[in-house]
């Protein structure tokens, strides 16, 4: 069978975006997935996002790694399949749609979208880094000399360390450049490799240095390797709350692919 697929990115994070709606991607065939996200001999992406049916809601987004294996949430591809949605005509200006971690609310005005996060609540910190959950779970660490560090050796050190190699973490690094701007770089699990942008990744930076008094800042700019992503919030006592996750997302081209 001929299937339409449509290429999305959101600060260079890539995703391969279907309209599964009638059902037809066989989801269980990893091996496919994985060769659809590969670089040399597929489409090439980040991951692979399927836009379903769901009642009460606009969308279903069901999210797979680069790996095959379908995964956490993934801010950057939430951002692009709201534009997407839009694109099919599902969706005007605004959304509600479901996600792996629950529902998102979203807007989009031309090719900039505003994700709503889940709330954070808990934080594990110490002197050295952050541990928190924004829909995946990541690690964040300052880090001077962002730009030379090998990220694929680094980041692949902290992914499989024994803490936490039995699910995998993401692995997030942060620089300061001014009260209210960080630069990142992140390695994604799944992807195994460090990618140009990841939306939960910016989003548990701005929290974790907020937390840790980096910056007093509520709303942050995130500068990825592939863009600049924006994340505001509200503290409360003990969580965060109204986490927003700006930016852009576009579409890059569709094809036709057998399989």
């Amino acid at each position: 069978m001929t299937h339409t697929f449509y290429k999305y990115q959101g600060t260079g994070n890539d995703f391969v975006m279907i309209d599964n709606r009638l059902g037809g991607f066989d989801k269980n065939n990893l091996e496919l997935i994985a060769h659809l996200c590969q670089r040399r001999k597929g489409v090439g992406a980040d991951g692979l996002i399927l836009l379903e049916s769901e009642s009460d809601y606009d969308f279903k987004m069901v999210y797979f790694n680069a790996d095959g294996n379908e995964s956490t949430m993934c801010g950057n591809g939430g951002r692009c399949i709201v534009a997407f949605a839009n694109f099919l005509g599902i969706i005007e200006n605004t959304t509600r749609f479901i996600a792996i971690d629950g529902p998102h609310l979203a807007t989009i005005n031309k090719d900039y979208i505003e994700l709503k996060m889940q709330d954070v609540s808990a934080i594990a910190s110490n002197e050295h880094y952050h541990i928190l959950d924004t829909g995946s779970p990541h690690y964040v660490a300052v880090k001077s000399g962002l730009e030379a560090i090998d990220m694929t050796i680094e980041g692949a050190k902290i992914r499989y360390d024994a803490p936490f190699n039995l699910s995998g973490i993401n692995v997030n690094f942060a620089e300061k450049i001014n009260e209210d701007s960080f630069a990142i770089r992140t390695y994604e699990r799944g992807v195994e490799a460090e990618t140009l942008s990841c939306g939960t990744g910016a989003t548990a930076v701005a929290i974790a240095m907020f937390h840790s008094k980096h910056t007093t800042s509520k709303t942050i700019k995130l500068h990825t390797q592939g863009g600049i992503l924006q994340v505001r919030f509200e503290p409360l006592s003990s969580s965060y709350s109204d986490v927003w996750l700006c930016g852009p997302a576009k579409q890059v081209f569709k094809g036709d692919l057998e399989w």
